[in-house]
């Protein structure tokens, strides 16, 4: 049986912590006196006072949750604060509810597409409330990733469960003292990245909408050009953290409390460096070779445009598109990847690529030596079956979705190249897609209303790996 009232009054602190984040916004819409400040007041007094409904009939002394209220509980949390986050842009002159909710969404999900246009004119508080949606969704998701998803065994994520992974009595103040120091490293890193951005050349309001959206892995900018209008210096700091925002966050923590930095020892984070300077630096040299650019500039856009793209940021810098069919088919490649397990980022992660080639490498062993014995081990732990079968249905269910997701598309009256890669974005919570709808140079704004819902829906799956939202589907879960 669902424990209904830990789940109302959980839910009601998440709604009590949005109310208060949208304070932020309306001190700047008070400062430069924006026809905004109605909005957000309206939208901070129904949040505030739902939340205080919830939290009141929800409130026990004692709060427990078993796995099925977990799973519920995750895929409610991210729907229901999109639904009230989304009432500053809903009751913002020009901005109809779906539009509204599906900027939310791709902010929480830090997906990063938008239906937004003349952001350089656009108010203060809209802008700061975007890029505090990437922000907050971005250390919501690390807490998830870290916590949850490995209690909860969503697509081989066991590997990477920690004494925090269990909601047992005794778990609870581990759990709260490690979401403690990640948002503490989470708001350091983000400062350093604002400071970084403000030295090369950024207004501080700049500085710190770029920051939050940088290391959040989110992409939303300031303006229509996004980091194009900004210094070559400030792309070369986008890469640097937006190279951070796909690392573990519970690394730097563990850097920080035993004051050593030992990158190489995690075959993830080895492996996802080294992906990114391999094709980062292919990609550069092919265009030095083709495209008449002196070797700092090829490497400059090929890094920025790789990392943005692996790390499912989605920061637009040049249109990547046009350079020719190779860099088209290496980015929709790309748009899959993602980067770490416990990082900001979206897309399949590293991890489970390198456990895909790990299996492999097994099952060709196995073939030249029927009767031998061989188990592969990923950092330093035995790769288990039931890992392997939580793997091989997300990925399998991930691919589903995509497809399923493209059909309804092209049913919209879409052509099928804007179908498919706005289908992967949204999944892999990249951000632009490819073609001159909804490329790097485009936005989603044209696209109809069904179509904005349906990839809304695709952000919030891909957003929680699938199997988290998928299970609430089978008729096992609501039996007992």
């Amino acid at each position: 049986m669902l424990n209904i009232r830990p789940l109302l009054f959980i839910l009601g602190v998440f709604l009590s912590t949005l109310t208060a984040f949208m304070f932020i916004p309306l001190l700047f819409a008070l400062f430069y006196g924006e026809e905004t400040v109605g909005a957000f007041m309206i939208a901070s007094l129904v949040t505030g006072t739902c939340a205080s409904a919830s939290m009141h009939q929800g409130h026990r002394d004692k709060l427990r949750l078993n796995i099925r209220d977990m799973f519920l509980l995750t895929s409610l949390t991210w729907l229901i604060v999109s639904l009230f986050a989304a009432m500053p842009f809903t009751l913002y002159h020009g901005i109809n509810y779906t539009d509204a909710f599906f900027e939310t969404m791709s902010g929480i999900t830090t997906t990063g597409s938008t239906v937004l246009s003349n952001l350089d004119t656009m108010d203060h508080s809209i802008l700061i409330w975007r890029s505090l949606l990437q922000w907050l969704g971005g250390i919501g998701f690390i807490v998830m990733a870290v916590a949850i998803l490995p209690f909860l065994n969503v697509g081989g994520m066991r590997l990477f469960r920690t004494e925090s992974s269990d909601w047992g009595e005794k778990a609870v103040p581990r759990t709260q003292n490690m979401a403690k120091q990640l948002f503490f490293v989470y708001v350091g890193l983000t400062v350093a990245c604002g400071v970084a951005y403000h030295l090369a050349g950024m207004t501080w309001f700049q500085a710190i909408n770029h920051a939050m959206t940088t290391l959040s892995t989110g992409g939303y900018s300031t303006s229509d050009s996004s980091m194009a209008a900004f210094s070559n210096s400030a792309h070369w700091v986008g890469t640097l953290f937006m190279a951070a925002g796909g690392l573990p966050l519970l690394m730097f923590v563990h850097s920080l409390s035993q004051r050593s930095v030992k990158i190489w020892n995690d075959d993830q984070v080895k492996g996802y460096l080294l992906f990114l300077l391999c094709v980062s630096c292919s990609l550069a040299f092919w265009l030095w070779q083709g495209h008449e650019m002196t070797p700092i500039d090829a490497l400059r856009l090929a890094s920025f445009n790789v990392v943005s793209v692996v790390t499912t940021t989605g920061y637009g810098l040049t249109d990547y598109t046009a350079w020719g069919a190779l860099a088209n088919v290496v980015f929709l490649f790309l748009m899959f990847a993602g980067s770490c397990s416990g990082s900001t980022s979206g897309g399949i992660k590293i991890f489970r690529f390198q456990i895909a080639i790990a299996i492999m490498r097994e099952q060709l062993k196995q073939q030249f030596h029927p009767n031998g014995i061989f188990k592969e081990r990923y950092n330093g732990r035995a790769i288990s079956e039931d890992i392997i079968r939580s793997l091989v249905t997300f990925v399998l269910l991930f691919m589903l979705v995509i497809v399923t997701l493209s059909v309804i598309l092209v049913m919209t009256g879409l052509d099928p190249t804007t179908s498919f890669t706005g289908a992967i974005t949204a999944v892999t919570n990249v951000g632009p897609g490819l073609g001159p709808v909804i490329g790097p140079a485009g936005n989603f704004a044209s696209l109809p209303d069904v179509a904005k819902w349906a990839l809304a829906i695709g952000m919030l799956l891909g957003r929680l790996e699938i199997l988290t939202v998928a299970v609430l589907f089978h008729p096992h879960f609501w039996k007992y």
